[in-house]
């Protein structure tokens, strides 16, 4: 094989290599998703129908149910749900910011020998079962946990508070858990930054918070972004978390997504919420890439 044969087999391969990742883990579960959606519920196996069927020779019968998609738009439940989860991940993922950026810039700034044992640190909780370590907040927070017995030692509260199954205890198991997704990105992207662009900014009078906000700031917004992503997008659709921490009222679309599927089985509706959600997800996407877009913009 000439070189020039094997130079484009090679740049063929990586170029089909991931759409064919893609299509397969991606485009292929969607279509499947969106054509159950388009189904009927019915008590068989699988419990949907068939979007299409030969009547008689040469006849292809198709049909296409939308009153699942309409039964989401005029069903207040799950526009409730769907704002709700929106909410929870948007105010976890500012959470996750406000508390990650110190320790991603802290472990960035901090002497190599120590990075290693800084990030083992943030890593160590992905070592333990995430059910676990979510089923271990309930001993904390109950009436007769560790945090209330703290506190009534302190004598800062004379009777234990209620946290347990409240909005408050959702927030606190969405930053635990999802606070290490939020940190690495910031890091990755902070240890990339030149030093000596703060060395410029010092010599040119600016003091270290008037540069961290002219230099440091702006140039980790690729950090910010990718690292509000990898939390925000799966908050969406947390179950685990709300089911065990939250109360019945707070619900979110991935508990109703998984009371349609083995409940109710509804798979055809579960799929319609389903799609509504990766609707909705797009635009996160669309914004992240317009804002690394005009990030390289303004760097050339």
């Amino acid at each position: 094989m000439s070189h020039r044969h094997s130079h484009r087999l090679s740049r063929l391969l990586n170029i089909g290599l991931p759409y064919f990742w893609l299509g397969l883990f991606f485009l292929l579960p969607f279509v499947m998703v969106l054509r159950i959606s388009l189904a009927e519920p019915t008590l068989a196996q699988p419990p949907y129908t068939a979007l299409w069927e030969w009547v008689e020779q040469g006849v292809l019968q198709i049909r296409l149910n939308l009153a699942n998609f309409q039964l989401l738009r005029e069903d207040d439940i799950y526009l409730a749900a769907l704002l709700n989860s929106l909410w929870v991940a948007l105010v976890g993922t500012v959470c996750c910011l406000l508390l990650g950026y110190p320790m991603a810039y802290a472990i960035a700034t901090a002497p190599e020998r120590r990075r290693i044992l800084l990030l083992m640190l943030i890593i160590l909780p992905f070592w333990t079962s995430f059910l676990i370590r979510v089923y271990a907040w309930i001993g904390l927070l109950n009436a007769n946990g560790l945090l209330n017995t703290f506190l009534l030692w302190l004598g800062v509260i004379d009777e234990p508070l209620k946290i347990l199954h409240t909005q408050m205890a959702v927030y606190i198991g969405v930053v635990y858990s999802y606070l290490p997704f939020m940190i690495l990105p910031l890091y990755a992207n902070l240890t990339r930054l030149d030093p000596t662009l703060l060395e410029a900014a010092a010599d040119l009078g600016c003091r270290p918070f008037r540069a961290f906000l002219r230099v440091t700031l702006p140039l980790s917004m690729p950090g910010i972004v990718a690292g509000s992503m990898l939390v925000f997008i799966p908050v969406v659709g947390e179950f685990v978390i709300p089911d065990l921490l939250g109360s019945p009222g707070s619900l979110m679309i991935g508990k109703l997504m998984w009371t349609e599927f083995f409940a109710n089985k509804d798979w055809p509706l579960a799929s319609a919420l389903a799609i509504v959600l990766l609707a909705v997800l797009v635009v996160p996407f669309v914004l992240m890439q317009r804002l690394q877009q005009d990030d390289e913009g303004t760097r050339t």
